[in-house]
């Protein structure tokens, strides 16, 4: 018997989606939205949520597991609340004024390519975004993330048979999985939607299939005079640690004010954080990048464990590891992202030496993605947003949590973050079910509303004293 080969396998694929995608385009609203929270509730299930993310943790040897529980919960929650209201089964607005009506079509199937530091959460938000656009989707997780995809999928598709809908709405790669066989997916789905390494978000746009790709992290957060220092130092610490920064959210580094140096360290020392000397600091770096490339013994440990590594003595429970840093240079390792309860810390003369200084690390590595800022300045919160090319300018609050939505800020709830041609990318807002909606336009005539030239040249003419032969 001939071995069946990769495209073979990936036409099968496509081939049962598209069925499957087909009979669910027939779907009301309320039926969508029922499959929808079915699903949703699968990860809900706090047994569920407890088995899952103790089998990320255990599988890919990253985060925490009570972290990747928290996590699965609110990105879900928050998830389902954004999509509970959301129309996207036919007319989705209309505009009478403007003679427009807005209906929403399903992009149809969705290749959706999920990296190892998430391998439950981002899986379940791609698939609840897919399914609230009346798609189908094929999940491409990462080798390390592959195990418990397929309790994932199973699951998914236990739902989906609870309520009546297609089973094959949900499917995944099979193992084993590898660039060839995510390439051709990517080739025959209808959109590609990637949350990991930049190797894939490259791939996905060159797959020649509509692609939407998010950008590398490298958070940095600025700390100025007027910040409220011990809360600055409390949601920097929760951010860093939380499922030992894995996020691309968590910053990598620091940079306060002369005014408040000495007293923003001491702060984060009271919270468990612990300042390295210079020769500690040169172990540290021996020991994350012994050959130039970031150690996977150190990725999203804990900061007792990086020190085990390093060689570095400590007594008691560290939250995070800081280092002081002034050099900012693509030779510099500290200046990029970690992947790590590791914060650099860099040292600002004034508010625009500290805008410098994040412009420089964003030179190396994260442009487009966000900045966070503790401050009470309007002023320079506003500057941040004009000056620097971030996408998101997240205002005394941890970031990690903040950047991909929060109950108490206006983001959309996602684990991927468009960071704007800054970073790459062709989106420069959090991933959401829009991205997974083709919207069509029904256009009728209005009351003419062609302007004069002159209201649109007039100006010009009399400021650069332009005489027009004549107007039409």
């Amino acid at each position: 018997m001939a071995e069946i080969t990769a495209n073979e396998i990936i036409s099968g694929l496509i081939d049962k989606a598209r069925r499957a995608q087909m009979i669910y385009a027939g779907y009301n609203q309320q039926q969508v939205d029922e499959v929808v929270t079915a699903v949703g509730w699968k990860i809900m299930d706090p047994t569920t949520n407890r088995r899952l993310s103790e089998q990320a943790v255990s599988d890919t040897g990253l985060g925490r597991v009570e972290d990747k529980i928290t996590k699965n919960y609110r990105k879900t929650l928050g998830l389902l609340r954004d999509l509970r209201h959301a129309r996207t089964v036919g007319i989705i607005a209309e505009y009478p004024d403007r003679g427009l009506i807005e209906i929403a079509r399903p992009v149809g199937v969705v290749a959706a390519i999920t990296p190892s530091t998430n391998p439950v959460a981002t899986p379940f938000n791609k698939t609840l975004n897919s399914l609230k656009g009346g798609n189908a989707v094929i999940l491409a997780p990462s080798p390390k993330g592959e195990s418990v995809c397929v309790e994932v999928v199973k699951l998914m598709r236990d739902a989906l048979r609870q309520v009546g809908a297609p089973e094959d709405l949900v499917q995944k790669l099979p193992a084993p999985i590898d660039k060839k066989m995510t390439m051709i997916l990517m080739q025959q789905s209808d959109l590609v939607v990637i949350t990991g390494s930049q190797n894939n978000v490259r791939a996905g746009a060159q797959s020649g299939t509509p692609a939407i790709g998010v950008g590398t992290g490298n958070v940095a957060g600025i700390i100025d005079e007027t910040a409220d220092i011990e809360h600055a130092a409390a949601n920097i610490t929760a951010s860093k640690v939380f499922d030992n920064a894995t996020s691309c959210s968590s910053e990598n580094s620091i940079i306060v004010l002369d005014a408040l140096y000495d007293q923003m360290l001491l702060a984060m020392q009271s919270h468990g954080a612990r300042l390295l000397t210079t020769d500690e600091k040169e172990l540290l770096r021996r020991a994350m990048w012994p050959e130039g490339k970031l150690n996977p013994l150190v990725v999203a440990r804990t900061a007792n464990e990086i020190l085990d590594v390093a060689g570095i003595a400590y007594e008691g429970q560290t939250t995070m590891i800081m280092v002081e840093e002034d050099f900012i240079d693509p030779s510099n390792p500290f200046c990029d992202e970690k992947l790590s309860p590791v914060l650099t810390v860099f040292r600002a003369h004034d508010f625009d030496h500290a805008i410098e200084r994040v412009r420089s690390i964003y030179a190396i590595n994260g442009a487009g993605h966000s900045v966070g800022m503790h401050s009470r300045d309007d002023d320079r919160i506003l500057r941040l947003g004009l000056e620097l090319p971030v996408c998101r300018v997240i205002v005394n609050q941890a970031h990690c949590f903040a950047t991909g939505g929060s109950f108490d800020n206006g983001l959309p709830f996602s684990l991927s973050m468009g960071c704007g041609t800054w970073g790459g990318n062709v989106i420069s807002d959090n991933m959401n079910y829009r991205h997974y909606i083709n919207t069509t336009r029904i256009v009728k005539t209005i009351a003419a509303d062609e302007p004069e030239l002159s209201s649109i040249f007039g100006d010009f003419w009399n400021k650069y004293n332009i005489k027009p032969d004549h107007q039409p």
